[in-house]
């Protein structure tokens, strides 16, 4: 009898993450979700706020006592809409940290494990923000640029250890998130205007690419960035 496949998706009680674990449940992961709230639709809910380095390293030791993780899907993240003139250096290290940071932690955490199995695939979840010049958003922008930098690191260094680093980078999508912003039929017009397919994306279209990843392993595409905006960051 082959062994279960196990998951771990962070930031997984609604939106993005939700959708996510519902996919790659779907496809026979038995998975994690973690979140401030501990509530999941699909797997098992799990309480971790990724943002305290001590709940990520105890909550993830108590996963892998329990068998190997083959996949870690780093989705927890926030924006936070401050001009720069106006932004301290507390809320822009809030957003690192949450966004950045809890990422590399995850990943160093999970690290021994995907080695000791022969390897494992890590997603992070970026933005196409990271290409972009955003009034209000520096710390947002930043911080997905990092995560864009930790995929590249990673995936060069842990390579030979048959673990792969992808970094999948949405455009908007429909999630509470950006509900508010997309609320505004003014917003929403301009965004469908600027977007050449002409809406947002859905969640479980995240989700499924996601799952797709995993299927095919990721090796030839460890350490890329794969951009899914419906062209808009290209759109002039």
């Amino acid at each position: 009898m082959m062994p279960r496949l196990r998951a771990i998706v962070t930031g997984a009680s609604r939106g993005i993450g939700a959708a996510i674990v519902q996919d790659i449940s779907s496809r026979g992961y038995e998975s994690f979700g973690l979140s401030r709230s501990g509530t999941a639709v699909a797997g098992t809910g799990m309480v971790c706020d990724v943002s305290d380095e001590d709940q990520i390293k105890r909550v993830f030791a108590s996963i892998v006592a329990g068998g190997p993780v083959d996949l870690l899907v780093n989705n927890a993240g926030a924006y936070m809409a401050r001009r720069s003139a106006e932004l301290t250096a507390k809320e822009y290290n809030a957003v690192m940290n949450l966004n950045a940071t809890s990422m590399m932690i995850a990943c160093r955490e999970i690290y021994p494990s995907m080695q000791d199995n022969g390897g494992g695939l890590v997603i992070n979840m970026g933005s196409f923000f990271d290409r972009l010049g955003v009034p209000g958003s520096v710390a947002y922008c930043a911080s997905k640029a990092a995560v864009g930098a930790m995929t590249r690191c990673l995936a060069v260094e842990w390579a030979p250890h048959g673990i792969y680093i992808i970094n999948v980078a949405p455009g908007y999508v429909e999630t509470d998130l950006s509900s508010d912003y997309l609320a505004n039929n003014k917003n929403r017009k301009w965004l469908n205007t600027r977007i050449p397919i002409g809406r947002p994306a859905h969640p479980n279209e995240v989700a499924k690419l996601v799952g797709q990843l995993v299927e095919s392993g990721g090796a030839l595409l460890t350490g890329q960035t794969i951009y899914m905006d419906g062209a808009h960051a290209i759109n002039q």
